[in-house]
């Protein structure tokens, strides 16, 4: 079964640190631009990052540049994303994405979520 799979969600109080994972199971993800949404109660679903097929280009939105960072590794068929300097607005549901390299925030495939809560 082909699938994508979050982790490492929770809850955290501003200003502190989270590292989500995700894992392609029953395929490689290495020849795959890789990318990060989410989405909060009431709001529709939105990119945030992606990082290219061989990891050289990350791409981020204005509202986590500087605080996140986009990161995979290969060799273990996982993608990585190092939340800092948590806010309570980046409290939502995070879905890990195989995305089309042509637009970089255009999802294909979509992981089941991983909830992250920032309290005040």
């Amino acid at each position: 079964q082909v699938q994508l799979v979050e982790s490492g969600g929770g809850s955290v109080q501003a200003g502190g640190s989270l590292r989500l994972s995700c894992v392609g199971y029953g395929y490689t993800i290495d020849y795959n631009c890789m990318g990060w949404f989410r989405q909060a109660p009431g709001k529709e679903r939105e990119w945030f990052a992606t990082i290219s097929a061989g990891g050289t280009n990350r791409y981020y939105a204005d509202s986590v540049a500087g605080r996140f960072t986009i990161d995979r590794d290969n060799t273990k068929n996982t993608v990585y994303l190092q939340m800092n300097s948590l806010k309570p607005e980046d409290t939502a549901m995070y879905y890990c994405a195989k995305v089309y390299c042509d637009t970089w925030k255009r999802a294909m495939s979509w992981g089941q979520g991983t909830q992250v809560t920032v309290s005040s």
